[in-house]
């Protein structure tokens, strides 16, 4: 079997390449993606090699890790995948994926491709939520309105139960979203800002401007994490973190993709959730090359992009 998959050879130039699939392993189950998508914060800065965790790049590069699809083969010692069974994975841009029974994540039928493809962030999003441990009656602060920080929001609200979470976000057409997954205050201008006022706060931009305010915005002795990549800015504490005493903690990949899994399918089965509305964009697999252009001239600002599958 032939596996099509999408490399970048160098800076903003993509090549498809073929592979032949190699027989399984007994502990590797054979997945024919149906959707994917684009990870922009991520991806994009690898695309343009802006990312400054990737200097120098190495070519060359697979992008990509949140894939969606249906298990069509099993290695003989897999016991928890059979044939048919819906599956998330780690793969990239590839219409079909090899894996490792114990990194896909099991799917139950009946939640749509787009919700299931948004356990992967939801898990990383949460493991920062759960470093921090806010009470119900902290207030938390979250900054940026993209894919983290959003699932940072609906993570804070439906698992923890915390009542007021504030957003720090300039883009103007980036509210709407953030409330109806539990924002109070939506906060685009930065004279506005409350400050000396919030008990914890979430990074999940990338860029320094948001990560200053936030320190302004936080009480004496409150704890920061940072959710995001750190590949676009560097972070500056500034007077203010040292003045009050802040925390920072950083926190990277989930806390437990299968067990997270399990309450984040529960949670959204049967109920409109909002989430799939982080996919503002859809595109079929051979148009990616395409849109990565898109995204990068600024053509194209959507919080995410969901990719079907043939």
């Amino acid at each position: 079997m032939i596996q099509t998959v999408l490399e970048l050879k160098a800076k903003k130039t993509w090549k498809w390449t073929t592979k032949t699939i190699p027989p399984l392993k007994e502990d590797e189950i054979l997945i024919k993606t149906v959707a994917g998508a684009i990870s922009i914060g991520a991806e994009l800065p690898q695309y343009n090699e802006t990312d400054l965790t990737d200097d120098p790049p190495s070519y060359p590069k697979e992008t990509g890790y949140e894939s969606f699809g249906k298990v069509i083969a099993i290695g003989e010692a897999v016991k928890g995948f059979k044939i048919g069974d819906l599956a998330i994975a780690f793969y990239g841009h590839k219409d079909y994926g090899v894996v490792k029974e114990s990194k896909a994540i099991f799917v139950p039928v009946g939640i749509h491709h787009a919700d299931a493809l948004l356990v992967i962030l939801s898990c990383d999003a949460a493991k920062g939520c759960l470093k921090l441990n806010p009470k119900a009656t902290d207030r938390v602060a979250v900054t940026g309105a993209g894919t983290m920080g959003l699932l940072a929001v609906y993570f804070l609200k439906e698992y923890m139960n915390v009542r007021h979470i504030d957003m720090i976000e300039p883009r103007g057409t980036r509210g709407r979203l953030a409330r109806k997954l539990g924002a109070e205050t939506i906060y685009h201008n930065v004279n506005a800002y409350p400050s000396n006022y919030y008990d914890y706060g979430l990074v999940c931009s990338g860029f320094n401007k948001g990560f200053k305010f936030l320190q302004k915005s936080l009480k004496q002795e409150a704890e920061i994490c940072i959710l995001s990549d750190g590949n676009k800015e560097p972070f500056v504490l500034q007077p203010d973190f040292y003045r009050k005493e802040l925390k920072v903690v950083g926190s990277s990949d989930g806390w437990d993709y299968k067990k997270h899994s399990k309450w984040y399918f529960e949670q959204i089965k049967d109920k409109s959730s909002g989430l799939r509305e982080l996919f503002e964009k859809t595109i079929n697999f051979e148009e990616l090359p395409e849109c990565f252009e898109e995204l990068d001239t600024g053509n194209s600002s959507p919080i995410k992009v969901l990719v079907n599958y043939p």
